[in-house]
C-alpha cells in the first residue's frame, strides 16, 4: 500500500459520508442512498489492490464483495425492521453483530 495515498483515502471517505449525511438529514433519503453506494470507495479500494497486488487479487476482492452481499442486506434489514422498535444503539448493535456473525461464517466455510 502506498502510504502518500492514504490522505486521498480520508478524503474520498470523508465527502461520501459528510454529502451522505447531509442529503440523508434534509429528508432526501433517495439521494443520500444513492450517494453512500456510489462505488467510489470500491473503485478506489479496486484500483489499490490492482496497482499493489495486480488483476487476481482485485478480482479476488470484487468476488468477495459479493460474496459478503447477503449479510449486508440482512444487517439493513435488521436496522429496518427494529430502529422503530429498539432505537438506534440497539438495531445497530443487531445488525451488526449478524452481519459480523455470518460473514465470519461464511469465510470460514470459504
Amino acid at each position: 500500500m502506498d502510504i502518500k495515498m492514504l490522505p486521498v483515502y480520508f478524503v474520498i471517505g470523508g465527502v461520501v459520508v459528510s454529502a451522505a449525511t447531509y442529503f440523508g438529514s434534509h429528508e432526501k433519503s433517495l439521494l443520500a442512498a444513492f450517494i453512500a453506494f456510489l462505488p467510489a470507495m470500491s473503485v478506489v479500494i479496486i484500483c489499490s489492490i490492482y496497482f499493489a497486488s495486480g488483476t487476481q487479487a482485485a478480482v479476488s476482492y470484487a468476488r468477495g464483495m459479493l460474496i459478503l452481499l447477503p449479510p449486508w442486506v440482512l444487517y439493513v434489514l435488521a436496522v429496518i425492521f427494529l430502529l422503530p422498535r429498539i432505537g438506534l444503539a440497539g438495531s445497530l448493535i443487531v445488525g451488526v453483530a449478524a452481519y459480523s456473525g455470518i460473514a465470519f461464517l461464511i469465510i470460514r466455510l470459504t
